[in-house]
């Protein structure tokens, strides 16, 4: 059983139906009691990550996923959820993460080239950094998925798992143990970003 983890900050539905449309088992909760009774856990995340941090903080889910991630449960953040997961963030000022990975997120503003957009939105190849991640054993290099960040996430070599390149090459999904990111949109990435959901169900 997949449980979704709504602190005001995701774009649930689409992804709880993602999960329904492969078959799995699949709630939205805030209540950490229900949260718990879930074999794996998914954090979302669109918008800011100051504002995001806080009501993960405030609503004590913070703490919640702290413990269940050293429990062992497979955790995955996804976009904004995925950057949680981090130290801090240089968002808007400095913001503190979850510091379950080794890293930080920082603006691509000034590091891309001034003829590339920013947010980066759009399709982008996977380059599988970590071939064998659990994530991706139903997917393949170069596969496409779906991508809409202005941050990124940097000084994460010991779980970097793929690349996309925009530029340079951006931090694309991230694992290490029981703890996986996608900075792109699985739920919204067609059959590539179905398969990712599965092989995470499948964890």
């Amino acid at each position: 059983m997949i449980g979704i983890i709504d602190y005001g900050c995701g774009n649930l539905f689409s992804l709880k139906s993602s999960f329904e449309a492969i078959g799995e088992e699949v709630f939205v909760s805030g209540d950490a009691a229900k949260l718990q009774k879930a074999d794996r856990l998914v954090l979302p995340g669109v918008g800011a990550f100051g504002d995001a941090a806080h009501k993960l903080k405030t609503s004590g889910l913070d703490r919640f996923v702290k413990e269940q991630a050293a429990s062992g449960k497979p955790l995955m953040g996804i976009c904004l959820g995925m950057q949680m997961l981090f130290e801090k963030s240089y968002e808007y000022g400095v913001h503190e993460g979850l510091g379950l990975l080794k890293g930080q997120v920082v603006p691509m503003e000034g590091v891309l080239s001034a003829d590339l957009k920013i947010p980066h939105i759009g399709w982008n190849g996977l380059h599988l950094m970590q071939p064998d991640c659990p994530l991706f054993k139903n997917i393949g290099e170069g596969d496409h998925v779906y991508f809409v960040h202005s941050f990124y996430a940097e000084g994460c070599k010991e779980s970097l798992a793929a690349t996309a390149e925009y530029g340079r090459e951006l931090t694309a999904a991230v694992a290490k143990g029981n703890i996986f990111g996608c900075q792109f949109h699985p739920e919204k990435s067609g059959k590539i970003g179905l398969a990712i959901l599965k092989a995470f169900s499948e964890v």
